[in-house]
């Protein structure tokens, strides 16, 4: 099976420059744990911001949500992969870079997202209908 099986098409994104308020507050409109932080150029790279980078940087850190940008504290460059590739690769990397969430990209254009819990999910829908 491929990424494409299994990735979300619906992705939510934010800009770089909008604040850590602003991402919170999309993300408890939209109902997601993660934004996918758009390029500011074409040869800039996708990023990732989940409620652990704003966790890390607001709580551990001391930081203010009104003041901190998203590219502040991003991960950046997300990992990103094909939809064209297997699952099984898609897992090993996930797990090798400890990651939990993957872009998922065609000709440097955002296509879509996976995270662990879709791979874990068809793994197990795919072991209980080869059963």
């Amino acid at each position: 099976m491929l990424v494409a099986g299994i990735m979300k098409k619906d992705v939510v994104t934010i800009s770089p420059m909008a604040t850590v308020r602003e991402a919170l507050m999309t993300m408890k409109e939209r109902g997601v744990r993660s934004l996918v932080v758009e390029k500011r150029h074409s040869g800039d790279a996708y990023g990732l911001i989940a409620y652990r980078d704003v966790a890390k940087a607001v709580i551990a850190e001391d930081g203010d949500i009104d003041l901190l940008n998203v590219y502040d504290i991003a991960q950046k460059p997300a990992l990103q992969v094909s939809q064209h590739l297997e699952i099984r690769y898609l897992a090993r990397l996930m797990i090798e870079y400890s990651v939990k969430r993957v872009l998922v990209i065609d000709n440097n254009e955002l296509q879509g997202f996976v995270s662990d819990t879709d791979v874990v999910s068809s793994l197990i829908e795919r072991a209980l209908r080869d059963h």
